[in-house]
């Protein structure tokens, strides 16, 4: 899975704009240059690069969950329980706040960011077994809940 992985998250212009522009507040060289020679993000002073390239290797040795929703609940079970957040969750869906709030609320109990790590990586083995092989071929839906829990995984590790 590692090598699918490193090409996966390969140089993407989505990428910049639904992950590092996001996180412009904190680091301002949002804009990641590909180096095709290492086939990584090239490290750049203010810039998420490094930690994109740690992150991608962490993902590819990662075991994928057979249900990612799984990690993601644990974040939302969080804030529901020790922040008392009037959220429930309805069939597959979890109502009452923003999905996304909830899981970057939640991530801040997640020690290392192993759920969301989780999440990430299953996902992204879900979006290759549909044969969607890159960030930018990924199903759009799919491809911005990727997008927000990579930010979520990126802002918790640089704050």
């Amino acid at each position: 899975m590692d090598e699918r992985i490193r090409e996966f998250f390969s140089w993407s212009e989505l990428f910049d704009y639904l992950v590092t522009r996001r996180l412009s507040h904190v680091k301002s060289n949002w804009e990641l240059t590909w180096g095709h020679d290492d086939e990584a993000y090239e490290p750049e002073d203010d810039s998420y690069a490094e930690l994109i390239n740690n992150l991608v290797v962490e993902l590819s040795k990662l075991d994928p969950p057979k249900k990612y929703h799984d990690n993601e609940d644990r974040l939302a079970e969080f804030c529901k329980e020790s922040l008392n957040w009037n959220i429930k969750k309805v069939g597959n869906r979890w109502v009452g706040s923003d999905y996304v709030s909830i899981l970057e609320q939640g991530g801040f109990k997640d020690l290392d960011e192993r759920n969301l790590c989780l999440a990430a990586c299953g996902r992204v083995k879900a979006a290759i077994d549909r044969e969607q092989l890159h960030f930018a071929d990924m199903e759009e839906f799919h491809r911005k809940m990727l997008a927000d829990v990579v930010v979520i995984i990126l802002y918790h590790r640089s704050v």
